[in-house]
């Protein structure tokens, strides 16, 4: 994400164009782009989708969140990840207590 294990902001390039339009939803499984309220503000952070989050997609009330993958294998080493600890660190609220660290992703076409 966009800060490392001491919720240090890291450096980030310029945001991206959000594609929330794209025809794809925010259900369970689908990774899609983290961003500020600003529609066009993603960089690098992005969020696995544990459960349908249709309030996420674009719709005419919001642009919404572009979703761009779906995790094809290992939903349940997602679903490990929601039940561990978290705690809230300075002004971040539900910090995993552990780091989380995804260590390999794969591209398949």
């Amino acid at each position: 994400g966009g800060f490392d294990r001491y919720m240090q902001q890291k450096a980030t390039k310029s945001a991206i164009k959000n594609e929330a339009d794209n025809g794809l939803k925010n259900n369970r499984g689908t990774v899609a782009m983290a961003r500020t309220q600003a529609p066009d503000s993603a960089t690098m952070q992005f969020f696995i989708n544990h459960a349908d989050n249709d309030f996420l997609n674009n719709s005419s009330r919001d642009f919404g969140y572009a979703v761009f993958a779906k995790v094809v294998r290992g939903m349940d080493v997602v679903d490990q990840i929601a039940q561990v600890k978290t705690s809230t660190y300075g002004m971040h609220q539900n910090v995993p207590t552990d780091p989380i660290v995804i260590k390999t992703i794969k591209r398949v076409e």
